[in-house]
């Protein structure tokens, strides 16, 4: 099929998909747009559909997993049952009761590991137990579940399959659900969500979302506000300033990511950066500020395709090996970098 007929398909599909609605729910869904499965808002809803895994990190240190209630654990010589997540509490009770223990937790096995992804693996043994833990903390920097969002379900999802140009909507029932429904996804479907969507933040204030923008907003509200999201803090300057990056995502009204493959940046503390490709070099300038909370980075090259990239762009998430930058303005821009 031509990229005209593709889209020329989408096009119709979403004028069938909300022709029963009235004018106004067809304006405002039509101003919401279609994601796909490379799509930001659809690998931030994953994300956020994501095993809750950092409740028990005191107990399995590690935020990439979590041991299926019941259980039961010792803590300074008291056995404590954890049947529900308010147990939880009784551990830290523990730890918190004194300062000259160890507070250390043995845990009584065998217990079962929850992935983030769902996923889940009986574990026999502590040194199985301390095995799977060496193997997650070799990934320090996956971006992991968001926490402080609560999607109140059931939501819908309609879906447009470009190839065979069929048309269907999918009911979403939970968490674990709709992240499987995103992890299916391929790239020839096209998904929009159905608004008004219900969530609560994570001092479960409730909040209706009408469009993808607010909802990406409230993802990033999560990201910065939420503490389950905040474990550790680094340094932005010090953290673009280290290595070499690469551009693993670039969308200015399309995806225009092929247009900056093989280029290394190297972002440097006199506010220079460097950007190389096949022994090519050119020198730009970039600045980050804080203005009301929010981290600003402005990026300027004089030519070409790097000047694409000269946004005042807003900083929406970043950690040792990647950096996600957004610019919502007319239409919303992404750039992201990844550490080479």
């Amino acid at each position: 099929m031509s990229l005209l007929k593709k889209y020329l398909s989408i096009a119709v599909f979403l004028l069938l998909l909300f022709s029963c609605q009235s004018e106004i729910d067809e304006q405002n869904n039509n101003s919401q747009g279609t994601i796909t499965t490379v799509s930001p808002l659809t690998t931030y809803l994953q994300r956020v559909a994501m095993v809750r895994t950092v409740q028990d990190n005191m107990i399995d240190g590690s935020s990439y997993c979590t041991i299926k209630l019941p259980y039961t654990v010792t803590v300074n010589n008291e056995q404590i049952a954890l049947n529900t997540t308010a147990d939880y509490q009784k551990v830290l009770d523990n730890m918190n009761a004194s300062y000259y223990d160890d507070d250390i937790v043995k845990i009584d096995f065998p217990v079962t590991m929850v992935y983030y992804n769902y996923i889940e693996k009986l574990i026999p043994n502590q040194a199985d137990f301390d095995s799977l833990i060496d193997y997650w903390n070799l990934y320090p920097d996956l971006l992991s579940k968001i926490n402080g969002l609560k999607i109140n379900y059931p939501i819908t999802i309609n879906i447009y399959n470009s190839i065979n140009q069929a048309a269907s909507s999918q009911s979403i029932v939970s968490d674990q659900a709709f992240f499987n429904f995103i992890k299916n996804l391929n790239e020839s479907q096209y998904i929009s969500l159905k608004y008004p969507i219900t969530i609560a933040d994570y001092k479960d204030q409730t909040k209706t979302i009408s469009n993808n923008l607010e909802f990406e907003n409230a993802i990033k509200y999560a990201i910065d506000y939420c503490p389950e999201n905040n474990l550790v803090t680094l340094d932005f300057a010090a953290t673009i300033t280290k290595d070499s990056w690469e551009i693993p995502y670039f969308y200015d009204g399309a995806v225009n990511t092929s247009n900056y493959s093989g280029y290394t940046f190297v972002f440097k503390t006199d506010k220079s950066v460097v950007a190389t490709k096949s022994g090519t070099t050119e020198i730009g300038q970039w600045q980050s500020s804080v203005q009301n909370g929010i981290t600003e980075v402005k990026i300027s090259f004089s030519t070409g395709v790097l000047s694409k990239l000269n946004f005042n762009w807003k900083l929406f998430e970043f950690n040792n090996s990647q950096i996600r930058l957004r610019d919502a303005g007319a239409t919303t821009n992404y750039l992201y970098f990844q550490k080479k």
